[in-house]
C-alpha cells in the first residue's frame, strides 16, 4: 500500500504502526510516531491500523543548540 512517511510517498507492506517501524528498522524507545497528525501512544503501535494514503511521521530527538 502507498503511505506517506515523513513527507515521502512509499510503498510498504504493513498493517499497523508497529509493522511500519519494524520494516523501517526503528527499535527501542527513542522515537515517537504520529498518524495523520495525531500522536500514537507507544502501547498502541500494535493496535493502530494504517490505510492507503495515511501520513506517518516518525520523530526523533536531536542534540544541538
Amino acid at each position: 500500500m502507498k503511505i506517506i512517511i515523513n513527507g515521502e510517498a512509499k510503498e510498504i507492506n504493513a498493517a499497523t504502526i508497529a509493522d511500519v517501524t519494524k520494516i523501517l528498522g526503528y527499535e527501542g524507545d527513542y522515537f515517537a510516531v504520529a498518524k495523520n497528525l495525531t500522536c500514537v501512544p507507544r502501547n498502541q503501535y500494535d493496535a493502530t491500523a494504517i490505510a492507503e494514503n495515511d501520513e506517518i511521521e516518525i520523530l526523533m530527538p536531536m542534540q544541538g543548540g
